[in-house]
């Protein structure tokens, strides 16, 4: 059977290590098991796994001390963790997002739902890296296969956009639409191609951080907790940190991370003013704002255009660029622009 990642399960239960280790070999991954946090580190150093599956809840070294030193470790801070353990507590499973997991898979798990959430991470893994090298490849390609390149390059970035739509099926298509708003204002504002390029790109792959947030808070039909919009917040810094790594010929990772910040500083993560948030920022904002307040949410049906232009009209000048803002009603006003589905 072809090897399809190799993948370092961590548990101090023999048991359970033993089952966790069998179902990853029968389903193709090269697994290497350590029964405690001091063996996992090691492990980990000698030779980077693909994968981490880590348990919680270890005599001596916790699985969030274990994450922690991982992060911590150049040779191992890339290397996605998912923790595999019986904590069922918001708080405890917030604890461990913070210290640098991707996922949480609950015990007693389901074998399906489990490998779902490995295939998911180690594609989504593979491709930043397979980015990396198409954008190291971009330098030095000669001028007449840039065309190719660039096409491959916006194949691979909508491929790592569709994993988080893969877990969120009510917001299937904001990111590609968001793009279309994107570009279209750019263009209303009359930006070189190049940037507005640049712009696409990082429209759709704006909410890629999302991939580190529960699937069950994101398709949430209810009010979120102050915890859980916490940790939906924090996906504009894991967006950042997931493609910072790639060097782009634009300011890829800043304009995710700047998502969400507002003219006024009341935006987040980092509340910057206005003067400091790209413009490539503003505009993703007012696009992001606009299709997500004309799109059917689990908790909420969509409000339509009027809402939408009503909103950002309203905090022009306050929240959102009043440029980008004006551009944004002539589209819709004097353009009859639209989004394709």
């Amino acid at each position: 059977m072809k090897n399809m990642g190799r993948i370092l399960a961590v548990d101090d239960t023999p048991a359970s290590l033993r089952l966790l280790t069998d179902i990853l070999k029968e389903e193709g991954y090269e697994v290497r098991s350590a029964i405690s946090g001091e063996l996992a580190l090691h492990a980990a150093s000698n030779i980077a796994p693909d994968l981490i599956l880590l348990d919680i809840r270890m005599p001596d070294m916790d699985g969030y001390e274990v994450c922690r030193r991982l992060k911590a470790n150049p040779a191992t801070r890339d290397v996605p963790v998912i923790f595999v353990s019986a904590v069922s507590e918001t708080e405890e499973k917030v604890q461990g997002f913070y210290v640098g997991a991707v996922d949480f898979v609950t015990k007693p798990y389901q074998r399906d739902e489990l490998m779902a959430r490995v295939r998911t991470h180690l594609e989504l893994n593979r491709l930043r890296h397979h980015l990396e090298d198409l954008v190291e490849e971009r330098t030095v390609e000669l001028r007449s296969s840039e065309k190719k390149l660039r096409t491959s390059l916006l194949e691979s970035i909508t491929a790592l956009a569709a994993i988080v739509e893969m877990r969120d099926p009510y917001t299937a298509g904001h990111q590609r639409r968001v793009a279309q708003l994107a570009v279209a204002i750019a263009r209303e504002l009359k930006l070189p191609e190049e940037q507005v390029e640049g712009i696409h790109l990082a429209s759709v792959v704006h909410d890629v951080g999302k991939i580190r947030v529960p699937a069950e808070i994101l398709t949430k039909p209810g009010k979120l907790t102050a915890l859980e919009f916490g940790l939906i917040k924090e996906h504009s810094q894991g967006g950042f940190d997931i493609l910072k790594t790639i060097d782009f010929p634009w300011a890829i990772a800043q304009i995710v991370l700047q998502h969400h910040e507002r003219l006024d500083g009341s935006g987040y993560p980092q509340g910057l003013g206005a003067e400091k948030i790209l413009l490539e920022s503003r505009i993703v904002s007012v696009a992001d704002v606009v299709e997500s307040m004309t799109s059917h949410r689990p908790y909420r049906a969509g409000l339509g255009v009027d809402a939408a232009l009503a909103e950002i009209g309203q905090n022009k000048g306050k929240l959102f660029d009043p440029v980008v803002v004006d551009a944004c009603f002539r589209l819709f006003r004097e353009q009859n622009f639209h989004f394709i589905a």
